[in-house]
Protein backbone atom coordinates (compact mmCIF):
# COMPACT_ATOMS: atom_id res chain seq x y z
CA UNK A 1 0.00 0.00 0.00
CA UNK A 2 1.35 3.43 -0.96
CA UNK A 3 2.16 5.68 2.01
CA UNK A 4 -0.37 8.47 2.47
CA UNK A 5 0.68 12.09 2.21
CA UNK A 6 -0.07 14.87 4.67
CA UNK A 7 -2.48 17.75 4.13
CA UNK A 8 0.51 20.11 4.30
CA UNK A 9 2.06 18.25 1.36
CA UNK A 10 -1.24 18.45 -0.53
CA UNK A 11 -1.36 22.21 -0.01
CA UNK A 12 2.27 22.70 -1.11
CA UNK A 13 2.05 20.74 -4.38
CA UNK A 14 2.36 22.75 -7.62
CA UNK A 15 -0.91 22.80 -9.54
CA UNK A 16 0.31 20.29 -12.15
CA UNK A 17 1.57 17.90 -9.47
CA UNK A 18 -1.71 18.23 -7.55
CA UNK A 19 -3.66 17.32 -10.69
CA UNK A 20 -1.41 14.34 -11.34
CA UNK A 21 -1.62 13.15 -7.72
CA UNK A 22 -5.44 13.19 -7.69
CA UNK A 23 -6.22 12.52 -11.35
CA UNK A 24 -7.80 9.15 -10.58
CA UNK A 25 -9.99 10.21 -7.68
CA UNK A 26 -12.87 10.76 -10.09
CA UNK A 27 -12.84 7.88 -12.56
CA UNK A 28 -10.80 8.82 -15.65
CA UNK A 29 -11.63 12.49 -15.05
CA UNK A 30 -8.50 14.50 -14.14
CA UNK A 31 -10.36 17.74 -14.89
CA UNK A 32 -11.96 17.47 -11.43
CA UNK A 33 -8.60 17.59 -9.64
CA UNK A 34 -7.42 20.33 -11.97
CA UNK A 35 -10.42 22.45 -11.06
CA UNK A 36 -10.02 21.89 -7.32
CA UNK A 37 -6.36 22.89 -7.13
CA UNK A 38 -7.16 26.60 -6.84
CA UNK A 39 -9.33 26.02 -3.75
CA UNK A 40 -6.30 25.26 -1.54
CA UNK A 41 -5.30 25.33 1.27
CA UNK A 42 -7.37 22.51 2.74
CA UNK A 43 -7.60 21.94 6.49
CA UNK A 44 -9.06 18.45 6.13
CA UNK A 45 -9.74 15.66 3.68
CA UNK A 46 -13.40 16.58 4.07
CA UNK A 47 -12.65 20.07 2.73
CA UNK A 48 -10.59 18.64 -0.14
CA UNK A 49 -13.43 16.29 -1.05
CA UNK A 50 -15.96 19.11 -0.89
CA UNK A 51 -13.87 21.22 -3.28
CA UNK A 52 -13.69 18.38 -5.80
CA UNK A 53 -17.42 17.67 -5.46
CA UNK A 54 -18.11 21.36 -6.10
CA UNK A 55 -16.19 21.15 -9.38
CA UNK A 56 -18.40 18.25 -10.47
CA UNK A 57 -21.58 20.03 -9.35
CA UNK A 58 -20.62 23.11 -11.38
CA UNK A 59 -19.88 21.12 -14.56
CA UNK A 60 -22.38 21.10 -17.39
CA UNK A 61 -24.72 18.18 -17.96
CA UNK A 62 -22.67 16.62 -20.75
CA UNK A 63 -19.53 16.54 -18.64
CA UNK A 64 -21.39 15.04 -15.71
CA UNK A 65 -22.87 12.38 -17.99
CA UNK A 66 -19.40 11.55 -19.35
CA UNK A 67 -18.13 11.23 -15.78
CA UNK A 68 -20.88 8.73 -14.99
CA UNK A 69 -20.18 6.78 -18.16
CA UNK A 70 -16.48 6.59 -17.28
CA UNK A 71 -17.34 4.25 -14.41
CA UNK A 72 -17.25 0.52 -15.14
CA UNK A 73 -20.17 -1.83 -14.61
CA UNK A 74 -20.02 -3.75 -11.36
CA UNK A 75 -18.76 -7.24 -12.19
CA UNK A 76 -18.99 -6.23 -15.84
CA UNK A 77 -16.94 -6.81 -18.97
CA UNK A 78 -14.05 -4.57 -17.91
CA UNK A 79 -13.70 -6.54 -14.68
CA UNK A 80 -13.77 -9.87 -16.53
CA UNK A 81 -11.10 -8.62 -18.95
CA UNK A 82 -8.87 -7.25 -16.20
CA UNK A 83 -9.29 -3.69 -17.52
CA UNK A 84 -10.39 -1.95 -14.31
CA UNK A 85 -8.37 0.90 -12.87
CA UNK A 86 -6.51 -0.13 -9.67
CA UNK A 87 -9.00 1.83 -7.54
CA UNK A 88 -12.07 0.23 -9.15
CA UNK A 89 -10.48 -3.22 -8.94
CA UNK A 90 -9.78 -2.80 -5.22
CA UNK A 91 -13.30 -1.49 -4.51
CA UNK A 92 -15.06 -4.29 -6.39
CA UNK A 93 -12.85 -6.92 -4.76
CA UNK A 94 -13.63 -5.51 -1.31
CA UNK A 95 -17.32 -6.13 -2.03
CA UNK A 96 -16.64 -9.70 -3.16
CA UNK A 97 -17.43 -8.99 -6.80
CA UNK A 98 -14.27 -10.78 -7.95
CA UNK A 99 -15.54 -14.10 -6.59
CA UNK A 100 -19.10 -14.42 -7.86
CA UNK A 101 -20.78 -17.76 -8.44
CA UNK A 102 -22.16 -18.35 -11.96
CA UNK A 103 -25.67 -17.61 -10.68
CA UNK A 104 -24.53 -14.38 -9.03
CA UNK A 105 -22.67 -13.33 -12.17
CA UNK A 106 -25.80 -13.84 -14.26
CA UNK A 107 -27.82 -11.73 -11.80
CA UNK A 108 -25.29 -8.90 -11.89
CA UNK A 109 -25.07 -8.92 -15.68
CA UNK A 110 -28.86 -8.85 -15.99
CA UNK A 111 -29.07 -6.00 -13.47
CA UNK A 112 -26.40 -4.07 -15.39
CA UNK A 113 -28.32 -4.46 -18.66
CA UNK A 114 -31.65 -3.42 -17.13
CA UNK A 115 -30.11 -0.36 -15.49
CA UNK A 116 -28.19 0.81 -18.58
CA UNK A 117 -31.23 0.31 -20.79
CA UNK A 118 -33.26 2.54 -18.48
CA UNK A 119 -30.78 5.31 -17.65
CA UNK A 120 -28.02 5.26 -20.29
CA UNK A 121 -25.10 5.06 -17.85
CA UNK A 122 -23.73 2.33 -15.54
CA UNK A 123 -25.07 1.61 -12.08
CA UNK A 124 -22.79 3.37 -9.59
CA UNK A 125 -22.57 2.57 -5.89
CA UNK A 126 -19.78 3.14 -3.35
CA UNK A 127 -19.42 -0.61 -2.83
CA UNK A 128 -16.30 -0.88 -0.65
CA UNK A 129 -18.22 -1.52 2.57
CA UNK A 130 -21.22 -3.33 1.07
CA UNK A 131 -21.76 -6.97 0.24
CA UNK A 132 -23.19 -8.65 -2.86
CA UNK A 133 -26.73 -8.93 -1.50
CA UNK A 134 -26.74 -5.23 -0.54
CA UNK A 135 -25.64 -4.23 -4.03
CA UNK A 136 -28.30 -6.32 -5.77
CA UNK A 137 -30.93 -4.84 -3.47
CA UNK A 138 -29.73 -1.34 -4.42
CA UNK A 139 -30.14 -2.14 -8.13
CA UNK A 140 -33.77 -3.06 -7.53
CA UNK A 141 -34.44 -0.09 -5.31
CA UNK A 142 -33.15 2.45 -7.82
CA UNK A 143 -34.62 1.11 -11.07
CA UNK A 144 -37.90 2.87 -10.35
CA UNK A 145 -36.30 6.33 -10.06
CA UNK A 146 -36.83 9.04 -12.64
CA UNK A 147 -33.83 9.87 -14.85
CA UNK A 148 -33.24 13.16 -13.03
CA UNK A 149 -33.43 11.56 -9.58
CA UNK A 150 -31.19 8.68 -10.55
CA UNK A 151 -28.62 10.95 -12.16
CA UNK A 152 -28.43 12.95 -8.92
CA UNK A 153 -28.18 9.72 -6.91
CA UNK A 154 -25.39 8.40 -9.13
CA UNK A 155 -23.41 11.64 -8.84
CA UNK A 156 -23.74 11.49 -5.06
CA UNK A 157 -22.34 7.94 -5.12
CA UNK A 158 -19.45 9.16 -7.28
CA UNK A 159 -18.65 11.73 -4.59
CA UNK A 160 -18.68 8.99 -1.93
CA UNK A 161 -16.30 6.88 -4.00
CA UNK A 162 -14.03 9.91 -4.42
CA UNK A 163 -13.96 10.55 -0.67
CA UNK A 164 -13.00 6.93 0.01
CA UNK A 165 -10.19 7.19 -2.54
CA UNK A 166 -8.94 10.43 -0.99
CA UNK A 167 -8.75 8.77 2.43
CA UNK A 168 -6.49 6.12 0.89
CA UNK A 169 -4.10 8.84 -0.35
CA UNK A 170 -4.18 11.55 2.32
CA UNK A 171 -3.80 11.39 6.11
CA UNK A 172 -7.04 12.81 7.55
CA UNK A 173 -7.11 15.64 10.07
CA UNK A 174 -6.98 14.29 13.65
CA UNK A 175 -10.35 15.79 14.56
CA UNK A 176 -12.53 12.68 14.77
CA UNK A 177 -13.60 10.83 17.90
CA UNK A 178 -16.03 8.14 19.03
CA UNK A 179 -18.04 8.52 22.25
CA UNK A 180 -21.03 6.96 23.96
CA UNK A 181 -23.54 7.75 26.72
CA UNK A 182 -25.84 5.20 28.35
CA UNK A 183 -29.06 6.20 30.11
CA UNK A 184 -31.18 3.87 32.26
CA UNK A 185 -34.72 4.80 31.17
CA UNK A 186 -36.35 2.50 33.75
CA UNK A 187 -34.80 4.41 36.65
CA UNK A 188 -34.44 7.76 34.91
CA UNK A 189 -30.70 8.10 35.52
CA UNK A 190 -27.30 7.52 33.90
CA UNK A 191 -26.30 3.86 33.65
CA UNK A 192 -23.17 3.97 35.81
CA UNK A 193 -20.73 1.06 35.90
CA UNK A 194 -21.96 -0.59 32.69
CA UNK A 195 -19.22 -2.60 30.89
CA UNK A 196 -18.65 -1.49 27.27
CA UNK A 197 -16.57 -3.31 24.63
CA UNK A 198 -15.56 -1.82 21.28
CA UNK A 199 -14.89 -4.21 18.40
CA UNK A 200 -13.48 -3.64 14.91
CA UNK A 201 -15.13 -5.78 12.24
CA UNK A 202 -13.11 -6.84 9.21
CA UNK A 203 -14.21 -9.52 6.78
CA UNK A 204 -16.93 -10.64 9.18
CA UNK A 205 -14.45 -11.14 12.05
CA UNK A 206 -14.62 -8.99 15.20
CA UNK A 207 -11.49 -7.98 17.12
CA UNK A 208 -11.68 -6.36 20.56
CA UNK A 209 -10.15 -2.87 20.49
CA UNK A 210 -11.08 -1.51 23.90
CA UNK A 211 -12.97 -2.43 27.05
CA UNK A 212 -14.19 0.15 29.55
CA UNK A 213 -16.93 0.92 32.07
CA UNK A 214 -19.27 3.90 32.21
CA UNK A 215 -18.73 6.54 34.89
CA UNK A 216 -21.31 8.14 37.21
CA UNK A 217 -22.64 10.20 34.29
CA UNK A 218 -23.14 7.12 32.09
CA UNK A 219 -20.24 8.19 29.88
CA UNK A 220 -16.65 7.05 29.49
CA UNK A 221 -13.78 9.11 30.89
CA UNK A 222 -12.15 9.32 27.45
CA UNK A 223 -13.24 8.79 23.83
CA UNK A 224 -13.33 5.20 22.65
CA UNK A 225 -11.39 6.32 19.58
CA UNK A 226 -9.83 9.61 18.57
CA UNK A 227 -7.54 11.05 15.93
CA UNK A 228 -5.56 8.45 14.01
CA UNK A 229 -7.49 5.64 15.73
CA UNK A 230 -10.60 6.55 13.74
CA UNK A 231 -10.81 4.27 10.70
CA UNK A 232 -13.61 4.02 8.12
CA UNK A 233 -15.49 0.75 8.19
CA UNK A 234 -17.62 -1.42 10.45
CA UNK A 235 -17.47 -1.29 14.25
CA UNK A 236 -19.53 -2.74 17.08
CA UNK A 237 -20.21 -1.56 20.62
CA UNK A 238 -21.20 -4.35 23.02
CA UNK A 239 -23.07 -3.12 26.09
CA UNK A 240 -23.20 -5.63 28.99
CA UNK A 241 -26.77 -4.80 29.98
CA UNK A 242 -27.33 -8.02 31.96
CA UNK A 243 -24.34 -7.38 34.21
CA UNK A 244 -25.46 -3.79 34.76
CA UNK A 245 -29.05 -4.70 35.68
CA UNK A 246 -27.92 -7.38 38.14
CA UNK A 247 -25.44 -5.00 39.79
CA UNK A 248 -28.07 -2.28 40.07
CA UNK A 249 -30.54 -4.57 41.83
CA UNK A 250 -33.36 -4.27 39.31
CA UNK A 251 -35.95 -7.09 39.19
CA UNK A 252 -35.28 -9.37 36.23
CA UNK A 253 -36.55 -12.58 34.71
CA UNK A 254 -34.27 -15.60 34.91
CA UNK A 255 -32.52 -15.41 32.52
CA UNK A 256 -32.83 -11.68 31.92
CA UNK A 257 -34.59 -10.58 28.74
CA UNK A 258 -31.56 -8.48 27.69
CA UNK A 259 -27.97 -9.55 28.21
CA UNK A 260 -25.44 -8.22 25.71
CA UNK A 261 -26.73 -5.35 23.56
CA UNK A 262 -24.70 -5.05 20.34
CA UNK A 263 -24.78 -1.85 18.31
CA UNK A 264 -23.14 -2.37 14.94
CA UNK A 265 -22.38 0.83 13.05
CA UNK A 266 -20.08 2.28 10.41
CA UNK A 267 -17.63 5.14 10.43
CA UNK A 268 -17.63 6.83 7.03
CA UNK A 269 -15.69 10.01 7.82
CA UNK A 270 -12.83 9.64 10.35
CA UNK A 271 -12.63 13.42 10.75
CA UNK A 272 -16.12 13.62 12.30
CA UNK A 273 -17.44 13.06 15.81
CA UNK A 274 -19.47 9.86 16.09
CA UNK A 275 -21.58 9.74 19.25
CA UNK A 276 -23.49 6.48 19.86
CA UNK A 277 -25.88 6.83 22.81
CA UNK A 278 -27.90 3.95 24.27
CA UNK A 279 -31.28 4.32 25.99
CA UNK A 280 -31.74 1.17 28.05
CA UNK A 281 -34.27 -0.61 30.26
CA UNK A 282 -34.57 -4.28 31.25
CA UNK A 283 -37.08 -4.73 28.41
CA UNK A 284 -35.99 -2.44 25.58
CA UNK A 285 -33.26 -0.29 24.12
CA UNK A 286 -32.79 2.27 21.38
CA UNK A 287 -29.86 4.07 19.81
CA UNK A 288 -29.13 6.75 17.25
CA UNK A 289 -26.25 8.85 16.01
CA UNK A 290 -25.98 11.74 18.42
CA UNK A 291 -23.82 14.85 18.50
Amino acid sequence: MTARISLDTVNDLPDAAFTEQFAGIYEQSPWVAQGAAAARPFSSVTALAAAMAAVVAAADGDRQRDLLRAHPDLAGRAALRGELTPSSQSEQAAAGLDSLTPDEMERFQRANRDYRDRFGFPFILAVRHWGKSHILAAYEGRLGNSLAAERAHALAEVDKIAFSRLLALVVPAATGRLTTHVLDTARGCPAAGLPVTLERIRGGTAAVIRQDRTNADGRLDAPLLEGAEMEPGLWCLQFAAGDYFLASGQPLTAPSFLDLVPVRFAIANPERHYHVPLLLSPWSYSTYRGS
